[in-house]
């Protein structure tokens, strides 16, 4: 590619911190969890070579100024991702061939839909999508996965002829003849039996003498975060897995990105038991449900901290979309209603290029008749047109 230069970086510190946030600025759907300080506080606490997840950062530059940029991670493994493809890795193994090493485009361990390749224009997003490929080659890896893009994304992988793979979340999205809503106007939306059921549940943990704190930005402290992976922690141990994240990633996040995080911390007979954690955008009204932990097993506290006192805080601070977070039927009883999601997939090797190609095909389709039975199982009063793209 005559027109640009290509950098490949593998380390945080050489990151062009500035240079990439304003980029991101310029994008659709910018998330938090694509600005720069949050990719190193990733890499540098869960996400870095130990873990499998060997940064090559790909940035594109003309006469010296940053065009286009993307998250690239060269992995081993399909650990953190969302998008779930061991049955390719089996399939390349019965066949003598290596999946891995393969080149992710993702933020780690974060299934949030948004901007993945950063450009300034669409030919700089070619040219991106271009150089991944060229990466994925010189380097020897399988293919190119480009995961939870936002629809510029998806449209220039399609143009290249990258195979698309659709997916499934859970939001709820404040309707639009809806400008002022109140929790109790939410339960009067929903039908009488999830409504009896949120009535219930909340009043469990109310009756179990729990009450809250809810720090935002500043207010969370050193020791609230120290806290909160302690139940991060004790929560991942409790199910006999170990956490992806350490506290220093934590510490990074709440130094570095303040303005973005959200703490409900539940406190019981004077002691702090349990917390969840959001990331907000005020700007654009919108937050995403990330990571939980307890030290005491309370029924329905995970309901409460996760989903309940979340969406009674975006109601009453007027957000437009609340993301629960990967997978989960079971949001859809709480007011959560099915969103479609997509990845896109560059396979090096022509064969199983068309044996993939076949199988996302397949799958799409059972895709779209599972989200067509979710509609069908609104928990609302009437039909909402939240649940649309």
């Amino acid at each position: 590619m005559p027109d640009y230069s290509i950098e490949v970086l593998e380390h945080p510190d050489d990151w062009p911190v500035a240079e990439w946030n304003a980029l991101l600025g310029l994008q659709a759907h910018p998330t938090p969890f694509m600005r720069a300080e949050s990719l190193a506080a990733l890499a540098a606490g869960g996400a870095g070579p130990e873990q499998g997840w060997h940064a090559r950062f790909v940035l594109l530059r003309r006469d010296g100024a940053l065009h286009a940029a993307a998250p690239a991670w060269a992995k081993r493994h399909s650990w953190g991702e969302y998008v779930f493809d061991q049955a390719w890795a089996q399939a390349y193994h019965q066949h003598g061939l290596p999946y891995y090493p393969k080149l992710v485009v993702a933020v780690p361990f974060t299934p949030v839909p948004g901007s993945r390749l950063l450009a300034r224009t669409e030919a700089d997003r070619q040219a991106l999508l271009h150089a991944l490929e060229q990466l994925a080659r010189a380097e020897g890896h399988s293919g190119v996965h480009l995961l939870f893009g936002d629809d510029a994304d998806q449209r220039a992988a399609a143009a290249l002829g990258w195979l698309r793979r659709d997916g499934v979340q859970f939001h709820w999205t404040r309707p639009a003849e809806a400008s002022a809503l109140t929790w109790p106007d939410f339960l009067a939306s929903l039908q009488r039996d999830k409504r009896k059921k949120i009535q219930q549940e909340r009043r469990r943990v109310a009756e179990a003498g729990v009450d809250w704190r809810v720090l935002e930005g500043a207010q969370i402290t050193p020791s609230d975060w120290r806290f909160f992976h302690r139940c991060y922690a004790a929560t991942y141990h409790a199910h006999g897995q170990h956490p992806y994240l350490d506290e220093a990633c934590f510490q990074r996040w709440g130094r570095g990105l303040p303005e973005h995080w959200l703490m409900f911390v539940a406190r019981r007979e004077g002691r702090d038991i349990a917390a969840s954690l959001l990331a907000i955008d005020r700007a654009q009204g919108l937050a995403w449900g990330r990571y939980w932990g307890a030290l005491e097993d309370l029924p329905c506290l995970h309901f409460e901290a996760c989903y309940y006192r979340p969406l009674q805080w975006c109601l009453e601070q007027g957000f437009q979309r609340f993301e629960g977070g990967a997978q989960g039927e079971h949001k859809m009883a709480r007011g959560l209603m099915p969103v479609g999601t997509g990845s896109a997939h560059w396979v090096a090797h022509p064969g199983f290029r068309e044996a993939i190609s076949r199988f996302v095909e397949r799958e799409g389709q059972g895709m779209a008749a599972y989200r067509e039975e979710l509609d069908e199982r609104s928990p609302f009063k009437a039909a909402r047109s939240g649940s649309a793209d």
